[in-house]
């Protein structure tokens, strides 16, 4: 009898040691942050009524988007965040962590082992064969790919379920780069290689059908083809949708990456008539519509973790992916639409790179809190890694970036010794103000150009100019020298690659081999 008992209490001690055992690996499991990448398409720095500024403008009190307000309030603004004047190659820098110049993803993709009509047609400059074909996440020996490791693949290594929403524009048309699911995501929704969608109705099936269109016409949402929905929202309905289905106990990884608010414009029937009565034109009523849809998508998310009381371990990152249109295709006067900022998508002015950002880590931001200290793409690589807890990570490539936690948790860092470079060797397509091949650099307050077409530097000094209208390049010669020199040392480190002179057939000199 005696015997029995002590069977039968080392039955229940082994019992509780086990579901204890159970209840500790259940909470290593849980304990991973949820992370919320939410990315938009050719955003401006003012195309919100969060001012990004030390003070608001005309711009602030034009757009709505209260969410924007919500995730300022519960986390950190950034007022200087960077990125690249174009798409790819900023998010090739996303999911890489290399800075453009040395992953050579330097212009939009979509047709494999092409450079664009437009560099192959320029009157005086040739271009280089960049990596064309994207990003390769398989050592097949590309030679117009990168290889590299995404970010998003660590993740699901690391445990998360992987969720891709929206725009990838990774890869061109037949290579691996063009599909998410080969760049670590368990999920694709809509993305494809192209960068654009032909339509954002549903009525219009997204652009499906439509002779001629069949590389811009969105992919996989066939279940809302011919029903009134915009196509932000659709894709925000696809995303909480798979979330609910993901495996339980794993954390999740939602990068959310709207079409929106890239071209075609188009008003989402939700939100246009309000600034059609504020006297907006049409198309920038459409526009500010867009705007406005992105903004509702984030709310929608902010609310779905509420509902699913996941908003203490899930972290919100917000960003877009190159500064405002502003050259083509929108109402009013061209390159006047990210004012004070100079310029806009496709140029190396502060309109061109300058972007809004926020980013909410429950437990680690100071609730309204702002940091001037600058941050650029590829920084995201390394901070989502550390976020996720994930240390040392096996990559196969060169991380330029550097983690921004620091900052997130209230230290203030100065960036007066760290460069930021910009290189684009490319033909972007329309003119306008730094619309152009250039190399640049900003370090501290200051910002060197280099425009390859006419090799000339510009020089300006951003926290007193932010618009960029006084060129300082005869005022200090020194600083000219100080920054061409550190440029050039980046280009030649990173084996940057270079237009060169159609009439000599020589390369473009390096920027301090140039005088101002």
């Amino acid at each position: 009898m005696k015997t029995s008992l002590q069977n039968f209490a080392f039955i229940l001690l082994f019992g509780a040691l086990l579901l204890g055992c159970k209840e500790q690996v259940k909470e290593q499991e849980t304990s991973q942050p949820n992370i919320v990448l939410f990315l938009v398409d050719d955003m401006g720095w003012q195309d919100t009524s969060v001012p990004f500024w030390n003070k608001r403008t005309p711009f602030n009190d034009l757009y709505r988007t209260p969410n924007m307000e919500r995730l300022a309030a519960e986390g950190m603004k950034f007022t200087q965040a960077y990125a690249t004047p174009v798409c790819s190659p900023t998010r090739i820098s996303l999911i890489t962590g290399m800075n453009a110049a040395r992953h050579r993803v330097t212009n939009w993709t979509l047709h494999k082992n092409a450079i664009q009509p437009m560099e192959n047609n320029h009157q005086t400059l040739g271009f280089p064969k960049w990596n064309t074909n994207g990003i390769n996440p398989q050592n097949n020996r590309d030679s117009l790919a990168v290889y590299a490791t995404p970010f998003p693949q660590i993740l699901k290594d690391a445990g998360y379920f992987t969720v891709h929403t929206g725009k990838a524009h990774f890869g061109a048309i037949g290579t691996p780069g063009e599909n998410p699911l080969n760049l670590g995501f368990d999920v694709n929704i809509a993305g494809h290689a192209a960068g654009a969608p032909e339509s954002y109705y549903g009525m219009q099936n997204f652009g499906n059908g439509k002779k001629g269109k069949e590389i811009w016409a969105v992919p996989g949402l066939e279940k809302y083809h011919g029903k009134d929905i915009f196509l932000t929202e659709a894709l925000t309905q696809e995303a909480l949708q798979k979330l609910d289905s993901k495996p339980d106990q794993k954390p999740f990884f939602l990068y959310m990456a709207h079409y929106a608010v890239h071209t075609p414009i188009m008003g989402d029937p939700r939100f246009v008539q309000g600034y059609l009565d504020k006297g907006l034109d049409s198309t920038e009523a459409k526009y500010a519509s867009m705007v406005e849809g992105m903004d509702k998508s984030l709310g929608d998310i902010m609310d779905y973790l509420e509902e699913k009381q996941l908003t203490e371990n899930t972290i919100i990152l917000f960003m877009s992916d190159n500064g405002g249109l502003s050259a083509v295709a929108r109402g009013g006067e061209p390159h006047t639409h990210n004012k004070p900022l100079a310029s806009g998508k496709g140029s190396i002015y502060e309109g061109g790179i300058r972007e809004p950002m926020l980013v909410k880590w429950p437990g680690k931001t100071t609730p309204g809190s702002v940091t001037n200290t600058p941050v650029i793409i590829e920084d995201f690589f390394p901070t989502i890694l550390e976020m996720a807890g994930v240390e040392n990570p096996e990559v196969v490539q060169m991380v330029d970036g550097q983690s921004f936690t620091s900052l997130l948790q209230g230290d203030d860092i100065s960036a007066d010794n760290r460069p930021f470079f910009w290189h684009y060797p490319n033909e972007w397509g329309p003119e306008g103000p730094g619309i152009d091949a250039f190399s640049a650099i900003r370090l501290g307050d200051w910002k060197l150009i280099y425009f390859h077409k006419n090799q000339q530097m510009e020089l300006y000094n951003i926290k007193e100019d932010i618009g960029e209208t006084q060129n300082k390049v005869g005022e200090h010669p020194e600083k000219v020298e100080e920054l061409a020199n550190i440029l050039m040392e980046h280009l030649n480190a990173v084996d940057a690659q270079m237009p060169f002179d159609k009439a000599t057939g020589e390369q473009i000199p390096w920027p301090n081999a140039t005088q101002p």
